[in-house]
């Protein structure tokens, strides 16, 4: 960036002061540069139950309130702040058990975890606070509210009826159990899928069954082999495991086939043996159905996605079977063309294929159709000018900048050294609109995947009142830097970086005077909309060539390269399309049909539920489901939801044709989206924000022309 954050430090006023004294409970601490080292194990009861303290003590005071002295401010209003403490602590323990995980804090995150849940289930099931929100929601008061504040009493009256506000106190009681015994289980799933991926490690010291893989693949497993102390340059050995960058080259490129057997294998262990999670997703799945039923509703899809885009379970399943139906040949024609060109590589007849062979055909075969190997890109996408060239791109369309911080220099507490701190500025007047940490690589420590959270959300300034930024994150577990060279990513990982970007900026931008409205918190099916969009820049030339340079010479991709790069971007399109939607079609039978699956084998389910959905293999692969994190390690999160990554990309590849047709980097067209969506949050619904952005509803085709299916 032109101008350095120094200098920009010195010459504002509108930045947070540094929190640099002990706080008393620093788990509770407003202090905008959160104090990391201060959250230690032994904190966490004291300062939790602290913040239940004060938490109780606000509710209790909506409670004592007279129904006739009731206004916005002293009811809904002071709902939306009265657990402000309790959030920002319980979130940041919950931030710190997925990427620093570790004995002390696990035991004491779990032994707080029945107070805590129960406590946030029983605000919506109190009969009090119903009461008094109830009363002025239904006041001729209300009626004189602004658009935002009607919304928000909307929104929040049928949060509180969907988690039993309504209830009779019996049924209530039932309800709260529900969900604390919710929130122990899926903590459980998430600790074993990490547990059991920790578990494993292989260790190769033959380097004849290296064969294959990628220059980058290697060095990275000696690396890993050297820090446990397993290696040496004069004695070396390679050290693989089940995260995605060690785990993934292998069963792509490796020849050696007992190699990839073995860590499919592995692979397959996840969330099995010592750590079985299969008995935690049939109570999770008829903790949920009860629920659902209690409420009134035929099932947890209905229940779930009665607020969202899609409305009911039935649509969401519609919106699966619809694609699927679309797209069934292509993904047919996928199967039977990569069995035949096995066959004829191996001068043999065309035959069902073994799941650690898949990966490794496919990769060959693309190789052939359009001399293209995906790690002559890797050189190509350093992380730090991925960041910097994804930030400028933003910046010229939402008229903003973002400037890195020295954590270092200027004592900004972090919870690992990987991690990276950043403003981010408002050009038209020069405001803070918000900042946010980076952590990109893996750990032992740290969950898998890659995801988008918040530590704070803002407010825009309001009379004399300034504006308050925002503060959020965005982590992964992408290729390390090794021997010296900078962190090389494949394009998949660079997408992955777009992609949380994306949510970051919803959180970031966000301008609504009403925090739970604000950023992220939309329609379940909405909010994949931002982040997907951004994906599309990692393919546009005049995007690329502002990030995408080698890291050794600077030049950017050669013309030739970018040209077999989009000839291959849609080969075995379908498979992968297909992929997602089984994931989402398992989601929503599990939940939607527990009644025809209950006693049953989990895989024999799975294998079901599927037999049009994916190919059919030599070896039968165990359910995903004890290891889809998305959908069982938290009491809702991704649940019956799935499905709307399908369903955002219709809205992304839709909504990008605006950009494609008026400018990739038109800022008038940035702007129209940062006004429109990314501002927005919740303040209105979904689709009249997407009708306000595009003019229309959105349409399927360009889905399907983007991916070659059409």
């Amino acid at each position: 960036m032109a101008e350095s954050a120094n200098s920009t430090l010195e010459s504002t006023s509108i930045l947070p002061s540094l929190g640099c004294m002990p706080n008393a409970h620093p788990f509770l601490s407003d202090d905008f540069y959160i104090p990391w080292s201060q959250l230690t194990a032994d904190r966490i009861e004291a300062d939790l139950n602290e913040g239940l303290r004060l938490a109780k003590e606000n509710l209790q005071q909506l409670r004592d309130l007279p129904l006739d002295q009731l206004s916005y401010d002293n009811t809904f209003g002071a709902l939306e702040s009265s657990t402000d403490e309790l959030d920002r602590g319980w979130g940041r323990l919950q931030h710190l058990d997925s990427v620093n995980d570790n004995e002390a804090q696990r035991a004491q995150l779990n032994a707080m975890l029945p107070t805590i849940s129960a406590f946030y289930a029983s605000i919506a099931l109190d009969e009090e606070i119903w009461q008094r929100l109830k009363t002025f929601a239904d006041s001729p008061a209300a009626s004189q509210l602004s658009e935002i504040q009607k919304r928000f009493v909307d929104e929040t009256c049928s949060s509180f009826i969907d988690s039993g506000a309504a209830l009779p106190a019996d049924k209530k009681q039932r309800v709260s159990e529900i969900q604390s015994r919710l929130s122990e289980l899926t903590q459980k799933f998430g600790e074993n899928v990490l547990d059991s991926t920790n578990a494993w490690e292989l260790v190769v010291d033959d380097a004849a069954r290296l064969a294959g893989l990628p220059e980058s693949a290697i060095a990275g497993a000696l690396a890993m082999a050297k820090a446990k102390n397993l290696a040496t340059d004069d004695e070396p050995k390679w050290l693989f495991n089940l995260q995605y960058p060690s785990m993934g080259p292998v069963l792509q490129y490796a020849d050696d086939d007992s190699l990839r057997k073995e860590i499919w294998q592995a692979n397959c262990q996840i969330g099995l043996g010592d750590y079985d999670n299969t008995d935690i997703i049939w109570e999770v799945l008829e903790l949920r159905h009860e629920k659902a039923g209690i409420l009134g509703f035929q099932d947890f899809g209905d229940l779930t996605l009665n607020r969202r885009m899609a409305k009911s379970g039935a649509t969401a399943m519609n919106f699966t079977n619809d694609l699927h139906a679309r797209i069934q040949d292509a993904f047919k024609d996928d199967v039977d063309q990569l069995r035949q060109y096995k066959a004829e590589k191996t001068s043999s007849q065309p035959e069902t294929m073994q799941p650690w062979e898949t990966g490794y055909w496919a990769e060959k075969r693309r190789q052939e159709l359009y001399d293209f190997d995906e790690e002559a890109l890797r050189p190509y996408f350093p992380m730090q000018p991925v960041m910097e060239g994804m930030f400028h791109i933003v910046s010229q369309l939402y008229n903003i900048r973002i400037q890195e911080r020295d954590t270092s220099a200027e004592k900004i507490d972090t919870w690992h050294e990987d991690v990276q701190f950043f403003d981010i500025f408002d050009n038209q007047n020069d405001e803070l609109l918000g900042s946010f940490y980076t952590d990109w690589y893996p750990r032992a420590s740290k969950r898998g995947g890659a995801w988008m959270n918040s530590f704070e959300t803002g407010l825009p300034p309001a009379g004399d009142q300034p504006r308050q930024p925002h503060l959020g994150l965005m982590c992964g577990n992408m290729t390390k830097p090794v021997d010296g060279k900078p962190a090389l990513l494949n394009h998949r990982e660079v997408e992955t970086v777009f992609h949380e970007f994306g949510h970051l900026l919803h959180h970031l931008l966000g301008d609504v005077e009403i925090k739970s409205l604000s950023g992220t918190n939309v329609a379940w099916d909405f909010v994949e909309l931002p982040s997907q969009i951004m994906e599309n820049f990692c393919w546009e030339r005049q995007t690329l060539d502002l990030f995408a340079r080698h890291y050794d010479t600077g030049e950017t991709i050669p013309e030739e390269l970018f040209q077999k790069m989009l000839a291959a971007r849609n080969y075995m399109s379908a498979t992968g399309f297909m992929r997602q939607l089984s994931i989402g079609k398992l989601d929503l039978e599990l939940h939607l049909s527990i009644d025809q699956f209950r006693g049953r084998d989990l895989d024999e389910v799975d294998r079901e539920i599927l037999a049009d959905y994916r190919a059919e293999l030599a070896t039968e692969t165990p359910s995903i489901a004890r290891r889809l994190s998305h959908v069982f390690s938290s009491p809702t999160g991704y649940a019956v939801g799935y499905y709307s990554y399908k369903w955002a990309e219709v809205l992304d590849a839709d909504a990008f044709t605006r950009f494609q047709q008026e400018g990739i980097l038109n800022p008038e067209v940035g702007q129209a989206f940062r006004q429109h969506i990314l501002s927005k949050g919740n303040s209105k619904p979904a689709d009249e924000l997407y009708r306000n952005f595009m003019g229309r509803d959105p349409e399927l085709t360009p889905l399907l022309e983007r991916s070659g299916l059409a």
